[in-house]
């Protein structure tokens, strides 16, 4: 009988959205406003190392995010939380595509000029960037704290 009761307290787990929105708010955490930041602060790595770093580890990130959505989304079916998560998720799928379509490939261009020794026009990618990572962690850590809410 005690295994049922732990099996089905896994289950139920699984199958509520905040443990996928609070690991996606650590990678973002993590990656984009902690190590990135640092990268720029190390006196060892020049300019140009520090952004082409940045570029494949922010395509990286982008691919995992991409993964992390796609688990979002299965669960918030799967649970039964559609109706409730559906909009809130709908704005984070949003938020992905344009980082990922438009904004990485635009900030990678970018890259590519100063690591051939040119200087870009200037843009407001990285601010959309950040504005967007900060809206998408926002959004996590609602769907995450909604989740664990308990329903009516």
């Amino acid at each position: 009988m005690h295994y049922r009761s732990v099996a089905l307290r896994i289950r139920n787990a699984l199958l509520n959205p905040a443990w996928v929105c609070f690991t996606w708010v650590g990678m973002t955490v993590g990656v984009s406003m902690i190590a990135t930041p640092v990268r720029f602060t190390a006196t060892s790595i020049t300019r140009p190392v520090a952004l082409d770093v940045g570029r494949v580890v922010f395509a990286a990130l982008n691919k995992a995010e991409f993964v992390a959505l796609v688990l979002l989304l299965l669960i918030v079916r799967v649970s039964d939380r559609t109706r409730e998560l559906w909009a809130w998720c709908s704005v984070l799928v949003l938020i992905v595509l344009a980082q990922g379509a438009w904004l990485i490939p635009e900030l990678a261009a970018r890259t590519d000029v100063i690591l051939t020794g040119g200087e870009p026009p200037a843009s407001y990618a990285h601010a959309m960037y950040s504005s967007l990572e900060l809206a998408k962690i926002g959004l996590l850590l609602f769907v995450g704290f909604r989740s664990l809410a308990e329903r009516h």
